[in-house]
């Protein structure tokens, strides 16, 4: 039985916690809160006019574009940063002022945390499987809620900080694997294994490297890899969720893809976009991402 597709799309709005919060927006950039300092970073969506541009001026932080591939380089207001402590819920991580104008994690993630958190505490002994994983605040999340899960990321130098998070969290004692592969090597090997999960989550990039020299490219690369992990979630498992930054990309075209590669499995697909909202009651907000993902119920 075919998955049944939502009709409408889903805005997944991240709002404000204690280490994070979106403070303006406009002309082209957002004013953001990293736990004590105050960041500017470009936002070329943010057609309208800030609310408070002084408050844009007196950032700690500011990244200035080289190019369109987000490459650029910081400038700070009293020297240079250097790495610092943040916090989601039970999740401890380090963030960092990176060349590529975030800080070592996607604060719009939130709302998928917050999705994943409920849905891995329902669930009795899941196993998790992600894919592209960065510097692990999702797979830190899941198992923060009980699961068992296989965290796998072409960089070694990104799984190595996902180790130091874990263990900056107290979640270094949890059942995690840090696996450093291509995720397409990877997922094959588990598939030929006849290996079983009850989620498997993706957030792949638009383009990258595996650490033997293997290319990934998402508009050629992901639907084979969805089919993949399709075939990975058991009789028993519970979603699938996948998460895009491409311009090319929409919620409804990953959800057309996901339902392909789910066509037997029933269920119900959900899709739409990722967005952070500013603070207060009438706070806009920016969409950043797009996302489909399978629930069995």
């Amino acid at each position: 039985m075919a998955p049944v597709l939502s009709p409408v799309p889903e805005t997944l709005i991240t709002r404000s916690w204690p280490d994070y919060a979106l403070l303006d927006s406009g002309n082209g950039r957002k004013l953001e809160r990293y736990g004590r300092f105050t960041v500017v970073r470009p936002e070329p969506q943010c057609f309208w006019a800030p609310r408070d541009p002084s408050a844009f001026a007196a950032a700690d932080a500011v990244f200035d574009p080289e190019d369109e591939d987000e490459a650029g380089r910081w400038r700070f207001a009293k020297g240079p940063i250097d790495t610092f402590p943040l916090a989601w819920n039970e999740v401890r991580f380090t963030s960092r002022f990176t060349p590529f104008r975030h800080l070592a994690f996607f604060p719009e993630q939130a709302a998928n945390w917050v999705w994943l958190d409920r849905r891995v505490r329902s669930l009795r002994k899941p196993r998790i499987l992600n894919l592209f994983g960065y510097t692990g605040v999702a797979s830190l999340a899941c198992a923060a809620a009980g699961a068992e899960v296989t965290h796998v990321d072409a960089s070694k130098k990104s799984v190595n900080w996902a180790r130091d998070n874990a263990e900056l969290s107290g979640l270094s004692d949890k059942p995690i694997r840090w696996i450093v592969e291509d995720a397409r090597k990877y997922v094959a090997r588990e598939v030929r294994r006849g290996a079983k999960y009850h989620g498997v989550i993706l957030d792949p990039p638009k383009y990258g490297r595996g650490p033997t020299g293997e290319v990934w490219r998402l508009f050629e690369d992901l639907p084979g890899l969805v089919r993949d992990c399709a075939a990975l979630l058991g009789e028993d498992a519970s979603f699938l969720l996948l998460n895009a930054y491409a311009a090319r990309v929409s919620g409804l075209s990953l959800a057309h893809m996901t339902a392909d590669a789910m066509q037997d499995r029933g269920g119900r697909i959900d899709w739409g976009e990722l967005a952070l909202a500013e603070d207060g009651s009438d706070g806009r907000s920016i969409g950043l991402s797009f996302f489909a993902r399978w629930s069995a119920t």
